[in-house]
């Protein structure tokens, strides 16, 4: 049995019996699948694209309703669970922290969840919402106030709330419920233990393949941006041959980082990325009109925020807009829902210690803040030149846009050296897309002995390289059109698993409530063990004391474990066995040099009761005086419950009766959450 625990990187390293194993069952089907799309649009290019094309039709006009229906929910979901009491709840033990600083992290979400289409659609969807908009007049002041509030709508708060839905839920069964960092994890609470055989390989299997598909999609368009610059800036055409070159040392770059790990390759080009993005949007907002930008920003904030109510349920089912529900909204969230697993897993890989209202703030804001600053800025600097009578440029933007985006730089200083940032910023944003999708793709098709495990070094480098096949041949046979397309029809069956997430987490948290409830309404009964017992007061203070200021290695630890523990447990559930109450003990995980130990009850109930113990690593604290230690750092014993709720205390030191005392608090208090969860109606 894995746990979730709080545990350092050295503790998970130093476990040689902990590897990352390929689940077959997933990587086949998909590889499969992923090379035969690939090979079949090698091969017979015009009845590939002309099948995508029949399906992604009738995925619009059967389910179109059911895209925008669906994100304007999740959209709701997410904003109640950070409204509500489960906001406090933590993604991880209650006393973990954040593995990184904000920053960081911020850095890494955005440049995993947003790729170089920001820098292909800043330009071109405000001209063509301004050209030809769904509904309004073109070329009004009303369609030019709306157009680049359509832009943020598209990449707004809705996409990035089904990222938060997917970072939740991962985050929360992986790090606080002892679950594996898979998207099955989540719909344990509707399936039970059926999420570890066909089912669950069905829903990584479904998830896989949206996010192949979805990367697809964004590392194509950065391919034709990166072509177009590499055109601009030495004169390169603008070619296929060209475009699988570019691929190829993407790839190969994404490799390299992906392998690196998060802490190094991922983070540290994610940082860049960010940097590099925010210099060029500054450069264009000081050397053009700044002025009308900053006018412009303000009033698209408004703009936003008054027209957003109606754009999340706008189907315009009373009027004929074409196809640009198609090409639009419906392309916007079927790629957003594609990336959903993909983004939602890396978040949450990246978010462990945070709260979900911690969690649901950052996504949903910061991002966005981002996203208004890069879309206000371009979009508006291009609607003001078409607005100013350069009709050709807007053609360009419609047509062309990757050509449209550099076209726009000739207007200010120095442009070649901000094309080439333009285009090296195309190819980090290329590289931490295809890295990050590179190491979630590893692990939906592993099996992970802990969250803080990854899929191994060649499963990422054949994903990587699968991806890169998969893009190259879908421009191949129509471009960034069919890679659209392509997104729209993948996405459609991982939309139904995204339902049964919200329905497992919002199950999950409900029965967490429960449990907090069933602390409150416990009697205290022996807690008072902890401070001594029945050895009176003198003894308790002092025992106290003495235990505050042992600072015991990994030897004592161990020997604690042997001698106390374990015999503790032992006859708790000889006790209980006795009375016919289904009970074990041992080493999590069935190893013995583990120094983690578990009591289960109920091991085949809905919610079984389990009290762990597991040796932690941490710094001596400084008392302002000279220990008599030569370490800086000691063991403790901590007390986890339900696999991976930390308790935030140490019971190294604690007498055997002391440790049983402990456990029936925690088991009486078991018991009142089963009542009250029962009465409730739960299952």
């Amino acid at each position: 049995m894995s746990s979730s625990v709080e545990r350092s990187e050295q503790d998970v390293a130093d476990e040689p019996e902990a590897r990352s194993r390929v689940n077959w069952r997933v990587f086949v089907p998909a590889a499969l699948f992923t090379l035969a799309i690939t090979v079949w649009a090698l091969i017979a290019p015009e009845n590939a694209e002309s099948v995508l094309g029949t399906a992604v039709e009738w995925t619009s006009d059967w389910f179109g309703w059911f895209y925008v229906a669906l994100v304007a929910i999740v959209l709701v979901f997410v904003i109640y669970l950070a409204l509500s009491g489960f906001g406090k709840i933590k993604l991880g033990p209650a006393h973990s922290q954040p593995e990184f600083g904000l920053l960081s992290w911020a850095s890494m979400l955005f440049a995993a969840g947003i790729s170089t289409d920001l820098m292909y659609f800043a330009v071109s969807e405000p001209v063509t919402q301004y050209l030809q908009p769904p509904s309004t007049e073109p070329g009004t002041v009303d369609a030019a106030r709306e157009a680049t509030a359509w832009t943020l709508f598209h990449y707004g708060i809705s996409g990035w709330s089904l990222y938060a839905l997917m970072g939740i839920a991962l985050a929360y069964f992986a790090y606080r419920k002892n679950q594996p960092l898979a998207i099955r994890s989540a719909l344990a609470p509707i399936f039970g233990k059926r999420v570890k055989g066909v089912l669950g390989d069905t829903v990584d299997f479904a998830a896989l393949l949206g996010t192949i598909f979805g990367v697809a999609t964004s590392l194509g368009i950065g391919v034709v941006m990166i072509n177009v610059g590499l055109n601009v800036i030495f004169g390169l055409e603008v070619s296929t041959g060209v475009e699988v070159a570019i691929v190829a040392c993407g790839v190969a770059i994404a490799t390299l980082s992906a392998t690196s790990g998060v802490d190094k390759g991922i983070k540290i080009l994610s940082l860049l990325n960010v940097f590099l993005a925010f210099a060029l949007s500054i450069w264009v907002l000081v050397m053009g009109q700044t002025q009308f930008l900053l006018d412009a920003l303000v009033l698209n904030v408004s703009d936003f925020a008054r027209l957003f109510p109606n754009m999340v349920g706008q189907t315009f089912a009373f009027e004929d807009t074409g196809t640009w529900m198609t090409d639009w909204t419906l392309f916007f969230w079927a790629w957003w829902i594609a990336w959903a697993s993909f983004v939602g897993l890396f978040l949450a890989r990246i978010s462990r210690g945070r709260t979900i209202r911690q969690f649901v703030l950052g996504t949903l804001t910061i991002p966005f803040l981002y996203i208004l600053m890069w879309a206000s800025v371009y979009g508006n600097s291009a609607l003001e030149r078409v607005r100013g009578g350069d009709s050709e440029f807007g053609e360009q933007a419609i047509l062309n846009p990757e050509g449209a985006f550099y076209e726009l730089l000739r207007d200010y200083p120095a442009f070649t050296f901000i094309a080439a940032l333009a285009t090296f910023t195309a190819l980090l944003f290329y590289v931490t897309s295809a890295d990050s999708a590179a190491l979630v793709m590893a692990n939906l098709s592993s099996h992970l002995p802990s969250p803080q495990h990854d899929g191994n070094a060649p499963l990422r480098i054949f994903w990587a390289l699968a991806t890169g096949g998969l893009t190259v041949a879908m421009l191949l046979i129509g471009g960034v059109g069919t890679l659209q397309s392509a997104a729209v029809i993948m996405g459609l069956p991982f939309a139904f698993v995204i339902i049964l997430v919200m329905i497992g987490l919002y199950r999950s948290l409900r029965v967490e409530t429960f449990r907090n409830e069933s602390v409150e309404q416990s009697l205290p009964g022996s807690l008072s063990v902890r401070t001594g017992g029945n050895r009176g007061t003198d003894w308790s203070w002092r025992h106290r004391l003495s235990r505050v200021l042992r600072f015991p290695g990994e030897d004592r630890v161990r020997e604690f474990g042997r001698e106390v523990v374990l015999p503790s447990f032992d006859e708790v559930v000889e006790e209980m066995q006795a009375q016919g109450i289904d009970a074990r003990c041992g080493h999590v995980n069935g190893t013995e040099d583990s120094d983690m130990y578990e009591l289960e009850v109920g091991a085949d109930h809905a919610h079984p009761f389990r009290y762990q113990v597991w040796r932690r690593k941490v710094a001596i604290p400084s008392f302002g005086l000279t220990m008599p230690r030569n370490e800086d750092e000691y063991y403790r014993m901590e007390v986890y419950l339900d696999g991976g709720s930390g308790q935030g205390y140490d019971i190294m030191g604690y007498t055997k009766d002391q440790v049983i005392e402990d456990i029936l608090d925690h088991y009486e208090g078991h018991l009142t959450f089963l009542q009250l969860e029962e009465n409730s109606g739960g299952s």
